[in-house]
């Protein structure tokens, strides 16, 4: 089969080609373009005119990278073509690290699946494996749909060289509805793309050349590509990215502004539609450095104003939400973006997620939580426990858009042509082809709908999208307290991203709002050694050094009144663990991996340390991990993004126990499904949640895991933040 490349438009000289090629990872770019121009790619592997597994007879290599090789092959049962994707990374990692990354290969291969049976607009995948090549070298394979059609990137490409009229944004929107929905869908799971671009929307085509669908392409390979740069993966003379700088949200670039997640497909879906709507690339700059200060300025977000498009003041708002600097302020997925869009633009909130297709599961997730001794949450460190090491598994309707008039002949390519090489693209044409475009409209001027808008959280807080979800533990090291599980239904909340800080509260304070923050510990049976102790950790005692730590030394009518002052209130028990543990279940609320120090702030070398040089008879010192995570006591809030939980929530567990509304009882075990609980009406205790600081067992961290205090108490060691009803 012959192959063609995509040029550039000589006039436009920041056209994608172009401008990849003059980036730090230009030369796998380079080299990949000039193949495409001159010959079929080469078969690195040696695969073509075998049979893989007795039943995949490879025709051809239709698209190569610095990660993988993408094979046509001939499906020796069904007669019918298929995509042979061959992960070709293991040989240059060390011998002992290839299980690793042949386990996350495997499953990110069963989410593919697992996700592809939910939507007819993920690219489905078929079948996994491993082969050994001619040359004597392992490498896993994964099998998906062979795609007629071409990459929206190239189509996109096409129309700006031929000055093609530009959709509209009501255009834009219902040829991306099924993109989003299947975004929307993995979000819902807590799963992120991390690397949406043109290049990985599959336009499908039928005999006609007219539109017949849309397909999401390389789910999971920014997760494989960044665990092969971690193993030392050096494949290409340039540098090789994980995500590609010209759709890259700011945490892409540098981990300063958190981590990466939902939110980060949500600015680049954001990016996909203004590029569509405003016919040139969202973001400019020659380099990476350029392309990270353009991602990151506040001054100028690449929205569809800012690229010359007309649009109403409240779809600029919500575009505006989308392409934030921070991640805590954009829409926390793509539904929540694309609901806001679709009602805004259409009227209409977005359509069910396309139906399932086949039976089949994804991959399992097994664990067990360390088991502890209880000894209360006052002390700086609780009884050392014995512990049992945690155990983790080794492995759409499409919105029908207008149809072009054209009648071109088909471009075929497989399904994952587009491989991961650092941001470069590639894709296999016949020779002599004509583009098929895609269907365009004029212009008209965009009214914002009469609709209302979403309603959307205050700064600072971040939407949680309710639902159901077991409430509290059933597993068989888990504490009375903890059990039975239990199902709860949610309505839609805010919730603050970080603990309220010193200087937050001290604000309220100064304006009369809020009572002072105690300079004092004060619980039941406190002892003057204590207090002598543990006085000195109460942040708003050094009000100024400590104004972004958690406040503390504050009771629960105390976090209370600081919520309602800014008209919100303490969150319920039940509203607190959704937003730390989600409705898969998890263990802790990054995901089953244990608790370390870049995870969270508990006890550590570090810890251990100011214990000792401040001795508590009742309390010696423990540590949960063995590593210093950077602070002896309190930490400033957001310093541990890495052990956000799934919503984007930071410090949900460790730093400072936060108070919750709920009076303090045992669960009972409920015959239905308990809506928007609120807690016993009256109590002696009231709930604190989360750990501290100062903790010394896993458990403790774990967001089934409740204590109960008086609610009089003031500790170094409590905290809070508020909520918002929706």
């Amino acid at each position: 089969m012959p192959f063609v490349a995509r040029r550039a438009n000589p006039e436009r000289p920041m056209s994608r080609t172009i401008a990849l090629e003059r980036r730090p990872f230009r030369h796998a770019c380079r080299l990949l373009i000039r193949s495409l121009a001159v010959e079929p790619f080469a078969d690195q592997l040696g695969l073509v005119g075998t049979t893989i597994a007795d039943k995949y007879a490879v025709e051809s290599v239709v698209g190569q990278g610095g990660f993988a090789v993408v094979y046509r092959a001939i499906h020796n049962v069904w007669k019918r073509p298929v995509a042979v994707k061959v992960f070709n990374a293991l040989g240059d990692v060390a011998p002992e690290q290839r299980k690793k990354l042949l386990d996350d290969f495997i499953q990110e291969g069963a989410l593919l699946a697992d996700l592809s049976e939910r939507s007819a607009a993920i690219c489905q995948a078929r079948d996994i494996g491993t082969l050994t090549t001619p040359g004597g070298h392992d490498v896993p394979y994964m099998v998906l749909e062979w795609l007629e059609g071409k990459p929206l990137d190239a189509i996109l490409e096409e129309e700006r060289a031929r000055n093609a009229p530009l959709r509209s944004l009501d255009a834009a929107v219902r040829l991306l509805d099924p993109i989003a929905e299947a975004l929307a869908l993995a979000h819902k799971k807590g799963i992120a793309h991390r690397d949406l671009k043109p290049a990985n929307v599959f336009v499908l085509l039928d005999a006609s050349g007219e539109v017949a669908g849309m397909k999401l392409l390389d789910f999971g390979i920014a997760k494989v590509v960044q665990d092969a740069q971690k193993m030392g993966f050096t494949k290409t003379a340039g540098h090789v990215t994980s995500f590609t700088p010209l759709y890259g949200a700011p945490e892409q670039f540098t981990r300063t502004y958190g981590a990466t997640g939902p939110w980060t497909d949500v600015f680049a879906l954001a990016l996909v539609t203004a590029e569509i709507v405003s016919g040139r690339e969202a973001m400019v700059g020659d380099s990476l450095v350029q392309l990270a200060c353009a991602a990151a300025d506040d001054r100028t977000r690449p929205t569809p104003r800012t690229l010359g498009v007309a649009v109403s003041d409240e779809v600029e708002a919500i575009f505006q939400r989308a392409v934030a600097v921070s991640p805590s302020a954009r829409w926390p997925t793509a539904g929540d973006f694309w609901n806001a869009l679709r009602v805004a633009v259409i009227g209409d909130p977005m359509a069910a997620a396309s139906s399932p297709r086949s039976s089949g599961g994804g991959p399992a997730a097994l664990a067990t939580s360390d088991t502890i001794v209880d000894t209360g949450p006052h002390g700086p460190a609780p009884a050392a426990a014995t512990a049992l090491p945690p155990s983790n598994p080794s492995l759409a309707q499409i919105a029908p858009a207008p149809r072009a008039t054209s009648r071109a002949p088909i471009v075929v390519a497989a399904a994952l042509a587009v491989v991961a090489i650092g941001g470069g693209v590639a894709f296999a044409l016949r020779r002599g082809s004509t583009p098929a475009p895609l269907p365009s409209t004029p212009p008209p001027p965009v009214v914002a709908s009469s609709a209302p808008p979403a309603p959307a959280c205050p700064p600072g807080m971040i939407a949680i999208p309710g639902g159901e979800f077991f409430m509290g533990s059933d597993e068989k090291d888990a504490f009375d307290f903890e059990k039975p599980a239990h199902k709860v239904k949610l309505s839609p909340y805010c919730l603050d991203e970080l603990e309220v800080t010193v200087a937050q509260y001290k604000e309220c304070s100064d304006r009369g709002a809020c009572r002072r923050a105690g300079k004092e510990n004060d619980w039941p049976d406190i002892k003057p050694a204590q207090r002598k102790i543990y006085d000195a950790l109460c942040n708003i005692n050094d009000a100024e050094a400590k104004a972004t730590h958690p406040v503390n030394c504050v009771d629960w009518a105390q976090a209370r009144e600081a919520c309602e002052a800014r008209g919100a209130r303490l969150p319920t028990e039940a509203e607190w663990e959704l937003a730390a543990r989600g409705t898969d279940g998890r263990f802790y609320p990054w995901g089953d991996d244990p608790p370390s120090a870049r995870l969270l702030n508990a006890c550590g070398k570090e810890c251990v340390a100011w214990q000792k040089k401040h001795p508590d008879p009742d309390h010696p010192p423990a540590f949960m991990y063995d590593a210093d995570d950077g602070f002896a006591n309190t930490a400033p809030v957001g310093s541990f993004p890495e052990g956000k939980s799934r919503y984007g929530i930071q410090d949900m567990v460790g730093n400072v126990w936060e108070w919750v509304a709920d009076y303090y009882a045992d669960y009972e075990k409920a015959a239905a499904t308990a809506v928007d609980p609120k807690g016993p009406a009256s109590g002696a205790d009231r709930v604190i949640r989360g750990g501290a600081w100062n903790g010394a067992m896993p458990a403790w961290v774990r967001p089934s895991f409740r204590f109960h205090v008086a609610p009089t108490a003031r500790s170094y060691g409590y905290g809070f933040r508020c909520a918002k009803s929706l």
